[in-house]
C-alpha cells in the first residue's frame, strides 16, 4: 500500500512538471574539448598550468626540452655566416697582396720591353752605318718580340685578377645562402614548437603528462575548455522533428541561470530507439533525433548541466 502511495505521488510530480513546462525538452550542455600537443617529440621540462586554471590567450602552456633543436639552429646560422663570407670572396676577385705581385711582374715586364726596343733601335742604326751584323739585328728583334709576348701576358693575368668569379659559380654560392636561410627558418620553427601557447582564452580541463616524462610528437599534454566550445544537446521525438530545423531559434532555461537564446547546429542524420529497442508500429513513439544547438552568448554553463529547451516564443 505503501509503493503504491509513493508511486502515485511521483506521477503526480511528473504531471506537474510538464503542465509547468509544456513543450519543454530536457537537454544537457555538451563541451568540445580542444586538446593541445607540439609536432615534435620532447621530454617535458615544464608545466606551466594546473587543473582547473583559467587562462589567457597566447598564455605559456608547456615546454619541451629543445637542446637539440638550439644547437641545430646555431649550426645553420654559423653555415650562412660561411656562404655569405664566400659569396663576397667570389665577387671581389683575388687578394690585393695577390694583385700587387702581378702588378710588380707586369711592371718588369714593361721595363724589359722598354730596354729591348731601345737596344733594338740603337742597333737598327748602327745596321744602316754598317757598323752590326744582320744575325745581330735579328736576334735583337725576337727579343722585343718576346717580351711584348711577356707583357701582354702579364696584363692579362692581371686583368682576370681584379675579376670576380664566374658566373656558375657565384651562382651556386648564392644558392648556398638561401639553402642556409632556408634550414634556419626551419630550425627556429622547430625551436618555437617545443614552447607552446594558448590558442585562446580558455579553463585547464586536464593535464596529461608530468615533468621528466617523455612526450611523444602529437600527443596531446593540456586539454583546455573555451567557453565558445559549449554546445547543447537534447533528443527530439520523431512527431516534432520538423520543429527543429538547423537555424532555428530556441529559448533555453537551467536552474540558477537567466533565460538566454540559442540556435540549432545540427540535427541528426539517423534516429536512435530509446530502449528497448523494437522495431514495430508500437514503438514508433519512442523514435528519437539527436539535436544539438549553439547559445547565442556564452553562458558559463558547465558540461554535463541539465537545461531546458523550448522554440524561441514557445510558452
Amino acid at each position: 500500500m505503501r509503493r503504491l502511495v509513493i508511486l502515485l505521488g511521483c506521477c503526480a510530480m511528473l504531471v506537474s512538471c510538464q503542465q509547468d513546462k509544456p513543450g519543454a525538452l530536457p537537454g544537457y550542455a555538451e563541451a568540445e574539448y580542444t586538446r593541445i600537443a607540439a609536432p615534435i617529440a620532447g621530454r617535458l621540462v615544464q608545466l606551466a598550468v594546473e587543473k582547473g586554471a583559467d587562462i589567457q590567450k597566447d598564455a605559456p602552456l608547456f615546454v619541451l626540452e629543445a637542446d637539440s633543436e638550439k644547437a641545430a639552429l646555431d649550426e645553420a646560422q654559423a653555415r650562412l655566416l660561411r656562404s655569405t663570407a664566400q659569396a663576397a670572396d667570389l665577387a671581389k676577385g683575388k687578394r690585393r697582396e695577390e694583385i700587387a705581385v702581378l702588378e710588380a711582374q707586369l711592371s718588369a715586364a714593361q721595363s724589359s720591353l722598354a730596354l729591348a726596343q731601345s737596344d733594338f733601335k740603337r742597333q737598327t742604326e748602327l745596321a744602316r752605318a754598317g757598323f752590326t751584323s744582320g744575325a745581330n739585328l735579328e736576334a735583337l728583334q725576337t727579343r722585343v718580340r718576346a717580351e711584348e709576348a711577356k707583357v701582354r701576358e702579364m696584363a692579362a693575368q692581371l686583368k682576370v685578377a681584379r675579376l670576380a668569379a664566374r658566373d656558375d659559380t657565384r651562382v651556386a654560392a648564392a644558392a648556398d645562402i638561401s639553402a642556409a636561410k632556408a634550414q634556419i627558418a626551419q630550425n627556429r620553427w622547430r625551436l618555437e614548437q617545443k614552447t607552446v601557447l594558448s590558442p585562446a582564452a580558455a579553463r585547464v580541463d586536464d593535464t596529461l603528462y608530468r615533468v621528466g616524462e617523455w612526450v611523444p610528437a602529437g600527443a596531446p599534454v593540456v586539454s583546455l575548455l573555451t567557453p565558445s566550445a559549449i554546445k547543447l544537446r537534447f533528443f527530439v521525438p520523431q512527431d516534432r522533428l520538423s520543429q527543429f530545423p538547423v537555424g532555428q531559434k530556441l529559448a533555453v532555461g537551467c536552474d540558477g541561470c537567466k533565460p538566454f537564446g540559442a540556435r540549432v547546429s545540427y540535427v541528426a542524420k539517423s534516429a536512435e530507439f530509446t530502449p528497448p529497442v523494437i522495431y514495430s508500429r508500437e514503438n514508433r513513439a519512442k523514435l528519437v533525433f539527436m539535436v544539438e544547438a549553439k547559445p547565442d552568448n556564452e553562458q558559463g554553463l558547465a558540461p554535463g548541466q541539465p537545461v531546458d529547451i523550448r522554440l524561441d516564443g514557445q510558452p
